[in-house]
């Protein structure tokens, strides 16, 4: 082994923890190599997950027409079935140019970047094995992970077999299904759901509970589950997929766990990820791994060996590429001494781009009641909101949760067109510490999703009795 070349950092992984982690260290003068195994720069995020499922929830919509039924009572949409082309051409632009505005990004930071796959050989040193090329060797004073994940592929389901995918193999679709079995009603397993039916596909979701996403507040999730009814989803609750035959000329067989069976065109598995952790070779960095390779790690991100840092899917929920890259930042502004926090408010967004898509942050009813707190809720309603009207939804909803008390906001849950939006607004005051009495007094723009705060705070004062509501006025200690 000739001697490695010496970073500031190493960067394993080049998804949206892994590039912010590079570009944040650029930021306090660091030299920087970058490994990943893929020539396509962006990870999960922007290769096969965060960003081509949203582009396809938008494809699904404009191809289906759903929103010009809305709007205009009539069907816009395409006059011949949607063709695979149809369904991937903007998913793939838009990856495409992601994948460039990657590239410039780690340009700008003048990070060396080595395409093949990363082990540890110590603690500060990482081989990349090439293909074609010979291995190189590379050193760094402080290491970052951010190798993400990978869909988990239950040993039942016979993959590489005609028309069984997961949430990655998925792209690469040669014929839109009549008829499509996802296995898993998760948050992936919901929006490809949501996203087929769309296009006209009978869809089957087949899972072992017996309630849709069980983090989002029951009120939305039993909406969501209505609408998605409605859309043509056929939910299987309390059912396992037990066996799964698939050929060529057949249809694939699903035979489930009360003795049912299912024939379709296609499954989609949405059984949950696995950390790209297994070939890191982490025990020569000192580093233990737990279920489905997570990497353990503290307030700062540091793992049990202090100068390795993980951010994002390695080392658990919450998952999401934002957080994943915030981890990233944080952890870097730890790692080169800048003094400023690396711990990330509690307060987190979720995002659920199902049709209506969900948003939400904070409380749900239910935590509160475990928790013991009273509290208001407050909604307000897409019919009787103008713009709500305008484009089309009159089934959306924005509810929001008030500690009864002194009436701060506890928890923002939305589900409509442009929810993963509205909450943000919510977002922003929980951060702030905000009352009811805020959005009383703030004015608005009309037509506005964003008019439905005052109204949802209104309803919510409405509740409750002249004193909490003085009390939670500008001025008045909570």
């Amino acid at each position: 082994m000739s001697d490695p070349k010496n970073y500031d950092l190493i960067v394993l992984g080049g998804g949206p923890a892994g590039i912010v982690g590079a570009s944040t260290a650029a930021g306090f003068g660091k030299s920087i190599a970058l490994v990943d195994n893929h020539h396509e720069l962006g990870g999960a995020g922007i290769n096969t997950g965060t960003v081509p499922s949203k582009t396809l929830r938008e494809t699904a919509l404009t191809l289906s027409g759903a929103r010009s039924r809305n709007l205009y009572g009539v069907d816009l949409s395409l006059r011949r079935d949607a063709t695979v082309a149809d369904f991937l051409r903007h998913e793939r632009a838009v990856k495409k140019s992601f994948n460039h505005v990657l590239e410039s990004r780690l340009d700008a930071s003048n990070a060396d970047v080595y395409h093949g796959t990363g082990a540890f050989q110590d603690p500060h040193t990482v081989q990349v094995r090439r293909e074609g090329e010979s291995d190189a060797f590379i050193r760094g004073e402080h290491i970052l992970i951010a190798t993400g994940s990978s869909p988990a592929r239950p040993d039942i389901f016979p993959f590489g077999s005609p028309a069984i995918y997961d949430s990655d193999t998925i792209l690469e679709l040669t014929r839109l299904p009549k008829t499509l079995a996802v296995i898993g009603a998760g948050t992936i397993g919901c929006e490809y759901a949501c996203v087929f039916a769309a296009l006209h596909t009978e869809v089957h979701l087949v899972d072992g509970r017996d309630v849709l996403l069980p983090f989002l507040d029951r009120e939305i999730a039993q909406a969501l589950m209505t609408a998605m009814q409605r859309n043509g989803v056929v939910f299987h609750w309390k059912e396992h997929a037990e066996s799964c035959t698939s050929s060529a000329e057949e249809p694939v067989t699903l035979r489930l766990s009360s003795g049912a069976s299912l024939s379709v065109d296609a499954v989609l598995v949405a059984a949950g990820r696995t950390s790209n952790t297994g070939n890191l070779n982490l025990s020569a960095a000192g580093i233990r791994v737990g279920e489905r390779g997570l990497i353990t790690v503290d307030e700062h991100f540091q793992t049990e060996t202090p100068h390795v840092y993980a951010a994002g899917d390695v080392i658990g929920a919450p998952a999401l590429a934002s957080t994943s890259m915030e981890q990233a930042r944080r952890a870097m502004r730890h790692t080169f001494g800048d003094g400023r926090r690396s711990d990330i408010p509690a307060t987190l967004p979720t995002g659920v781009y199902t049709i209506p898509e969900v948003g939400m942050v904070g409380e749900t009813e239910d935590s509160l009641r475990q928790k013991g707190v009273d509290y208001v809720a407050g909604r307000a309603f897409y019919e009787h909101n103008a713009r709500g009207r305008i484009i089309g939804d009159c089934d959306g909803i924005l509810k929001l949760l008030f500690r009864r008390q002194d009436m701060r906001l506890a928890g923002i849950h939305a589900i409509g067109e442009q929810a993963t939006e509205l909450v943000h607004v919510g977002l922003i005051a929980m951060l702030s510490n905000c009352t009811a009495h805020v959005f009383e007094e703030a004015c608005f723009n009309i037509p506005t999703l964003g008019q439905m705060y005052k109204v949802a705070a209104l309803d919510a004062m409405s509740q409750v009795g002249p004193v909490t509501q003085a009390a939670q006025a500008p001025g008045n200690p909570a």
